[in-house]
Protein backbone atom coordinates (compact mmCIF):
# COMPACT_ATOMS: atom_id res chain seq x y z
CA UNK A 1 0.00 0.00 0.00
CA UNK A 2 2.73 2.48 0.91
CA UNK A 3 4.62 1.74 -2.31
CA UNK A 4 1.47 2.35 -4.33
CA UNK A 5 0.95 5.65 -2.51
CA UNK A 6 4.57 6.70 -3.18
CA UNK A 7 4.29 5.80 -6.87
CA UNK A 8 0.92 7.48 -7.45
CA UNK A 9 1.63 10.64 -5.48
CA UNK A 10 5.19 10.88 -6.81
CA UNK A 11 4.06 10.69 -10.43
CA UNK A 12 1.23 13.15 -9.77
CA UNK A 13 3.61 15.67 -8.20
CA UNK A 14 6.04 15.26 -11.14
CA UNK A 15 3.21 15.90 -13.62
CA UNK A 16 2.20 19.02 -11.66
CA UNK A 17 5.82 20.25 -11.74
CA UNK A 18 6.15 19.60 -15.48
CA UNK A 19 2.81 21.28 -16.17
CA UNK A 20 3.95 24.28 -14.18
CA UNK A 21 7.16 24.52 -16.18
CA UNK A 22 5.14 24.52 -19.40
CA UNK A 23 2.78 27.22 -18.14
CA UNK A 24 5.52 29.49 -16.80
CA UNK A 25 4.73 31.88 -13.97
CA UNK A 26 1.02 32.06 -14.69
CA UNK A 27 -1.73 31.14 -12.29
CA UNK A 28 -3.42 27.89 -13.26
CA UNK A 29 -7.04 28.77 -14.04
CA UNK A 30 -6.68 31.62 -11.56
CA UNK A 31 -6.85 29.05 -8.79
CA UNK A 32 -3.36 27.58 -8.27
CA UNK A 33 -0.04 29.36 -8.03
CA UNK A 34 2.73 28.41 -10.42
CA UNK A 35 6.32 29.56 -9.91
CA UNK A 36 9.57 28.22 -11.32
CA UNK A 37 10.96 27.54 -7.84
CA UNK A 38 7.80 25.70 -6.81
CA UNK A 39 7.89 23.64 -10.01
CA UNK A 40 11.49 22.63 -9.33
CA UNK A 41 10.58 21.62 -5.78
CA UNK A 42 7.67 19.56 -7.09
CA UNK A 43 9.94 17.78 -9.56
CA UNK A 44 12.49 16.94 -6.84
CA UNK A 45 9.97 15.81 -4.22
CA UNK A 46 7.89 13.91 -6.78
CA UNK A 47 11.00 12.17 -8.12
CA UNK A 48 12.06 11.20 -4.59
CA UNK A 49 8.63 9.80 -3.83
CA UNK A 50 8.35 7.91 -7.12
CA UNK A 51 11.91 6.58 -6.86
CA UNK A 52 11.34 4.99 -3.47
CA UNK A 53 7.98 3.67 -4.60
CA UNK A 54 9.47 1.94 -7.62
CA UNK A 55 13.04 1.12 -6.58
CA UNK A 56 13.62 1.08 -2.81
CA UNK A 57 14.04 -2.46 -1.51
CA UNK A 58 13.71 -1.58 2.16
CA UNK A 59 10.20 -0.62 3.24
CA UNK A 60 11.69 1.51 6.03
CA UNK A 61 13.23 3.77 3.37
CA UNK A 62 9.87 4.13 1.64
CA UNK A 63 8.21 4.97 4.96
CA UNK A 64 10.91 7.50 5.84
CA UNK A 65 10.66 9.34 2.51
CA UNK A 66 6.85 9.32 2.38
CA UNK A 67 6.54 10.39 6.02
CA UNK A 68 9.39 12.89 5.80
CA UNK A 69 7.95 14.55 2.71
CA UNK A 70 4.58 14.51 4.47
CA UNK A 71 6.13 16.58 7.27
CA UNK A 72 7.64 18.97 4.71
CA UNK A 73 4.36 19.42 2.84
CA UNK A 74 2.46 19.92 6.10
CA UNK A 75 4.92 22.63 7.15
CA UNK A 76 4.65 24.29 3.72
CA UNK A 77 0.86 24.30 4.06
CA UNK A 78 1.01 25.84 7.53
CA UNK A 79 3.68 28.41 6.68
CA UNK A 80 1.88 29.27 3.41
CA UNK A 81 -1.15 30.41 5.39
CA UNK A 82 0.87 33.00 7.29
CA UNK A 83 3.69 33.74 4.83
CA UNK A 84 2.35 33.23 1.26
CA UNK A 85 5.71 33.92 -0.41
CA UNK A 86 7.46 31.34 1.79
CA UNK A 87 9.97 34.01 2.84
CA UNK A 88 10.68 34.92 -0.80
CA UNK A 89 11.11 31.39 -2.17
CA UNK A 90 7.76 31.59 -4.00
CA UNK A 91 7.80 35.07 -5.61
CA UNK A 92 4.13 35.18 -6.58
CA UNK A 93 3.02 33.67 -3.29
CA UNK A 94 0.09 31.41 -2.59
CA UNK A 95 -2.80 33.63 -3.58
CA UNK A 96 -5.53 31.10 -2.95
CA UNK A 97 -6.53 28.82 -0.12
CA UNK A 98 -6.44 25.85 -2.52
CA UNK A 99 -2.62 25.81 -2.68
CA UNK A 100 -2.42 25.56 1.09
CA UNK A 101 -5.18 22.96 1.30
CA UNK A 102 -3.39 20.74 -1.21
CA UNK A 103 -0.12 21.01 0.72
CA UNK A 104 -1.86 20.38 4.05
CA UNK A 105 -3.65 17.34 2.60
CA UNK A 106 -0.43 15.92 1.12
CA UNK A 107 1.23 16.49 4.47
CA UNK A 108 -1.40 14.77 6.57
CA UNK A 109 -1.71 11.85 4.13
CA UNK A 110 2.07 11.45 3.86
CA UNK A 111 2.49 11.40 7.62
CA UNK A 112 -0.41 8.97 8.07
CA UNK A 113 0.75 6.60 5.34
CA UNK A 114 4.45 6.89 6.06
CA UNK A 115 4.47 6.73 9.82
CA UNK A 116 1.22 5.13 10.96
CA UNK A 117 -0.57 3.06 8.31
CA UNK A 118 0.50 -0.54 8.59
CA UNK A 119 3.43 0.39 10.82
CA UNK A 120 2.47 -2.17 13.44
CA UNK A 121 4.48 -5.35 13.33
CA UNK A 122 2.70 -8.51 12.34
CA UNK A 123 1.90 -10.70 15.32
CA UNK A 124 4.53 -13.25 16.12
CA UNK A 125 3.78 -16.73 14.92
CA UNK A 126 3.03 -19.21 17.67
CA UNK A 127 5.94 -21.32 18.83
CA UNK A 128 5.88 -24.97 17.88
Amino acid sequence: MIRLYAKAVGITIIVIGMGGLLLGNESLFGVLNIDLSEDAIHLVTGAAMAAVGFFARDLRVVRAVVGGLGVVYLLVGIVGIFEPTMFGIIPHGYDTVLDNLIHLTLGVLGIAVGFFLGAQKAPASPAR
